[in-house]
């Protein structure tokens, strides 16, 4: 080989190290490492979160791919992960769709959805005709009977047979309200009912009163109340035939008067007597300390879904919380956090239904419908007395 030859070598093998890129340092992957554990969105990844599917993606700079959150894959190393906000981006960055999880495909998710709004409108289309039984249903959306049940209630809350029963209840109250000429056992066959005798065994608990009283918007229907104090400010109890309806707080005693006559517009409110006065104290006392429990009756009104929550709810001990997405996981439906949270908010019987025992994810307070520094309150003291209350009973 001459020195020409030689020369050309040199310099070419000089230009290939020069156009190779340089590697990350180590401290450069450390702060990379750092920074991308640091993102909520890592715990996402780590998690195979699938309720994260199609809120973002990540791409592997080692592999050159990029996946869904759930991907089934080995777990990358942080320091070679990148966000991306949508698959178009994550290809402009150059890298390709992932061969596993197939990121650029409807997620699960979004078809079981779409399988359950499906059945959904197959249930409320029956009508009078009666809700088609669940082996019907799946047949007719494509899956098992077993596979319908369990992502119908993921989604909902609810199994098919409560959503149906809930649609049945809805038809009823519709037809009472809309239909005032009609007779109510027309209105009851015509919900989808198959025995008027069986539908009276459940109309408390589906209209709260008796058909005829629903009718007429509650008119016939006593409800006594009265307007006292309380540590938390003014307190307002209420009590129908069925048992307590109402514990509102506040700081003005009319506009929680006011609250109760919107909630009750066509019964007879009738301010309570002396008798009336011994139980608002013990509804008092209840407020002050939780932990002692509420030995009254409850005339608890509220959708299906909303009772399944508010029944979660009355599990959780006073001195410990528990997460919106805690609560929706209770309830078998953990896709259905913000219902969860709107269902806290109807809640309408303060610290019996306890609502302020649900915080955010982090622990953080969120709203309360009685404001959030009740709620700060209501846990800092439950807290403080529960623990006592535990030592003195096991004393006793």
């Amino acid at each position: 080989m001459n020195l020409n030859t030689l020369h050309r070598s040199a310099n070419a093998l000089a230009q290939s190290f020069v156009a190779m890129p340089s590697r990350a340092t180590p401290s450069a992957k450390a702060a990379q490492a750092a920074a991308t554990q640091a993102d909520p969105r890592w715990a996402a990844v780590v998690a195979r979160s699938a309720a994260a599917d199609g809120r973002f993606w990540y791409s592997v700079q080692t592999t050159g791919v990029y996946c869904r959150p759930s991907c089934a894959a080995r777990a990358p190393r942080p320091e070679n992960v990148r966000f991306h906000a949508s698959c178009a981006e994550a290809e402009a960055a150059g890298f390709r769709p992932c061969q596993r999880c197939r990121p650029q495909q409807p997620t699960a998710l979004s078809h079981h959805a779409a399988l359950v709004t499906e059945a959904c409108r197959l249930i409320e289309s029956a009508a009078a005709n009666g809700a088609p039984t669940l082996g019907a249903l799946a047949a007719q959306v494509g899956l098992s009977a077993s596979h319908l049940h369990r992502i119908f209630k993921q989604a909902t809350g609810l199994t098919p047979k409560a959503y149906a029963a809930a649609q049945r209840a809805q038809r009823l109250r519709s037809a009472l309200g809309e239909q005032p000429t009609a007779s109510v056992t027309d209105a009851i066959y015509g919900a989808g009912y198959q025995s008027s005798s069986r539908f009276y065994e459940q109309s408390a608990q589906v209209l709260g009163m008796t058909p005829s009283h629903y009718r007429a918007g509650g008119a016939a229907q006593d409800i006594r109340f009265a307007i006292g104090q309380c540590s938390l400010g003014a307190i307002l109890v209420a009590q129908s035939a069925r048992g307590i309806c109402a514990i509102l707080l506040g700081d003005d005693a009319d506009t929680l008067a006011r609250d109760l006559q919107d909630r009750f517009a066509h019964a007879n409110l009738i301010g309570g007597d002396a008798a009336f006065e011994t139980l608002v104290a013990q509804v008092v006392a209840f407020v002050e300390a939780p932990g002692l429990g509420l030995h009254l009756p409850l005339d608890v009104r509220g959708t299906a879904f909303q009772q399944r929550v508010w029944q979660a709810l009355q599990t959780i001990p006073a001195g410990q919380t528990a997460s919106y997405a805690e609560v929706a996981q209770r309830i078998g439906a953990p896709t259905a956090v913000r219902a969860v949270a709107q269902a806290c908010a109807a809640n309408a019987l303060a610290v019996a239904i306890p609502c302020h025992r649900v915080v955010k994810s982090d622990g953080a307070l969120s709203g309360y419908r009685w404001g959030v520094e009740r709620k700060r309150a209501l846990l800092t003291r439950e807290s403080a007395t529960e623990p006592a209350q535990q030592r003195a009973e096991k004393v006793a």
